[in-house]
C-alpha cells in the first residue's frame, strides 16, 4: 500500500480502515466498491454545485448523462489499450484510427443502398461484426512488419497508419468506388450517413426502431419521472454502453489471470527472457494486437455508431491522446484503473470544464474580450471578471493546458496512476509470500 494510501487511512476511523483493509473480501468486490464509490461521489459532487447555483434538474441528469457516456467510451478504449500497453508493452498510439476503421465498416455494411454515399444495407448485428473483424485485420496487417521494430518506432508505425487511415477516408477517390458490382463509399470528407446503434434504446423504451409504437413498460416508468424523453433515450443507450464495459472488463480480466495472459505479462517484462523460454513472442503479441484492434473497432462503433453520421474529423490523433490520458490516470496495467480513468477524465477533465461554463454564464454577467491582452488589461484596471469571462469563452483550448498541467503532475507525483501500483505480475503465484518451513523455507529458531 502506497504511503498516499496511508495518510488517507489515517483519516478514517479505526473500524472503516478495518473494513477496508482486513474485510476478507475477493478483490473484485473491492474493486465493485471503489468504482461505485468514486461514481456515487462525482454524481452527488455535480448534483449539489448544479442546485447551489439553480441549475434545473433536466440540465443536472443531461450533465450526469453525458459524463456517465464519455466515461463508458473512454473506459472501453482505455481497456483495450490497456492489454496492448499495460499487459504486453506494445505502445499503440494508433489507437482513433482502428476505431475509425470498425466505425466505417459498420456503416458502410448498414447503411442505405440508396443513400449518398451508398452502402449494404445489412444488418446492424452484420455491421458490428463485421466492423470489428475489419478492425482485427487491419491490426493483423500493422503488426507483421510493425513489431518487428523497438517500441519507439512501433509507436511511429501505429501513429502513421492511424493518420493514413483518416486521410484515406477524407479523400475523394474512396467518396464513392464500385467493389463486386456493389457502389459504395466513405463520403469523404462529409462522411456517412448509417442506422444509428442507439436503436437498442428505441427497442427497449418504444418497442420499436423508429419509436412509432407506443412505449413500453420500462419507457412509461422512466418517461413519467419528469426528465425529457432526449435525456432519458441517450441514458438508457449508455446503459448499454455500461454492459459492454462490464464485458470487457470480465473478458480482459480472464485474459490476465489465464496462461495466455502470463506470456503476455512475461513479454511486457522481459520479452527475451519470454522467448528463452520457448515462448513464440511474434505470434503471441500479433494476436493480443488483433484482440485489442479489434475491441477498439467495437469501441469506436458504439461511440460514433450512436450518431447517424460518422465522419473522419472524429478520430483525430488528439482521440488517442485523451485515450492514454485516461490510462495513465487509472493506471496501466489495472483493469479496475482503466475504468476509473476513463471516468475521472470523463467528468473533471472532458465534461467538468463544460459543466463550470455553464454555471457561469447562468449566473454572472461576464463578458468576453476579444484577445487575453484586452483581458489583462481590464485586469489591471481593477476589473478581474474581463479575465473570467475570455477563460469561460476560451474554455476548449484552455482545457487543453489544464489536461497537459493535470498529466505532468501525475508524472511527477503518481507516474503509476491511480492504480498502477496494482499492475499484475506474470507469475501464477503469490511471489509476496513466504515459504513455509515443510516447503524448505524458513524455520522459526
Amino acid at each position: 500500500m502506497t504511503s498516499l494510501t496511508d495518510r488517507a487511512l489515517e483519516t478514517l476511523p479505526d473500524g472503516v480502515v478495518d473494513w477496508i483493509t482486513e474485510s476478507g473480501r475477493p478483490q473484485w468486490q473491492d474493486d465493485l466498491l471503489l468504482i461505485g464509490g468514486i461514481v456515487l461521489a462525482t454524481y452527488v459532487l455535480f448534483a449539489a454545485i448544479g442546485l447551489l447555483f439553480g441549475v434545473g434538474a433536466n440540465s443536472i441528469v443531461g450533465t450526469l448523462q453525458q459524463i456517465t457516456f464519455f466515461a463508458a467510451v473512454y473506459a472501453l478504449t482505455a481497456l483495450a489499450l490497456n492489454l496492448h500497453w499495460g499487459y504486453t508493452g506494445l505502445f499503440n498510439i494508433g489507437v482513433a484510427g482502428f476505431m475509425a476503421v470498425g466505425a466505417y465498416t459498420m456503416a458502410i455494411l448498414t447503411a442505405a443502398p440508396d443513400g449518398s454515399p451508398p452502402g449494404l444495407g445489412l444488418p446492424m448485428i452484420v455491421g458490428v461484426v463485421g466492423g470489428m473483424i475489419a478492425a482485427a485485420l487491419v491490426g493483423f496487417v500493422a503488426a507483421l512488419p510493425a513489431l518487428r521494430v523497438r517500441a519507439d518506432y512501433f509507436a511511429i508505425v501505429t501513429l502513421g497508419l492511424s493518420e493514413i487511415i483518416r486521410r484515406a477516408l477524407l479523400s475523394r477517390s474512396l467518396q464513392e468506388f464500385d467493389v463486386a458490382g456493389y457502389t459504395l463509399g466513405t463520403g469523404g470528407g462529409s462522411g456517412i450517413r448509417a442506422p444509428s446503434t442507439g436503436v437498442v434504446a428505441n427497442y427497449l423504451l418504444y418497442g420499436s426502431a423508429d419509436r412509432s409504437s407506443d412505449s413500453t413498460v420500462l419507457g412509461d416508468l422512466l418517461f413519467n419521472l419528469g426528465i425529457r424523453e432526449s435525456i432519458v433515450v441517450n441514458g438508457v443507450y449508455t446503459l448499454v454502453l455500461i454492459a459492454f464495459v462490464v464485458a470487457f472488463y470480465l473478458l480482459l480480466t480472464r485474459i490476465a489471470y489465464s496462461p495466455f495472459g502470463r506470456v503476455l505479462k512475461a513479454i511486457r517484462e522481459d520479452e527475451l527472457a519470454a522467448r528463452s523460454l520457448g515462448k513464440n513472442t511474434n505470434r503471441t503479441k500479433i494476436k493480443v494486437f488483433m484482440l485489442g484492434c479489434g475491441l477498439m473497432g467495437l469501441a469506436g462503433i458504439l461511440w460514433q455508431g450512436s450518431r447517424t453520421l460518422v465522419s473522419p474529423n472524429n478520430f483525430m490523433p488528439i482521440v488517442t491522446f485523451y485515450i492514454f490520458v485516461a490510462l495513465i490516470v487509472g493506471g496501466s496495467g489495472s483493469n479496475t484503473g482503466s475504468v476509473i480513468g476513463g471516468f475521472v477524465f470523463a467528468a473533471f477533465l472532458y465534461e467538468g470544464p463544460r459543466f463550470l461554463r455553464t454555471i457561469v454564464r447562468a449566473n454572472f454577467d461576464v463578458r468576453s474580450p476579444p484577445t487575453i491582452y484586452d483581458a489583462f488589461v481590464d485586469l489591471g484596471s481593477g476589473d478581474p471578471t474581463a479575465l473570467v469571462g475570455y477563460a469561460i469563452g476560451s474554455l476548449d483550448e484552455i482545457r487543453f493546458i489544464f489536461i497537459g498541467v493535470v498529466l505532468i503532475l501525475f508524472m511527477i507525483w503518481r507516474p503509476d496512476g491511480l492504480l498502477g501500483h496494482r499492475k499484475e505480475i506474470a507469475a501464477a503465484t503469490d511471489l509476496s509470500r513466504r515459504p513455509a518451513a515443510t516447503d524448505g523455507g524458513e524455520a522459526d529458531e
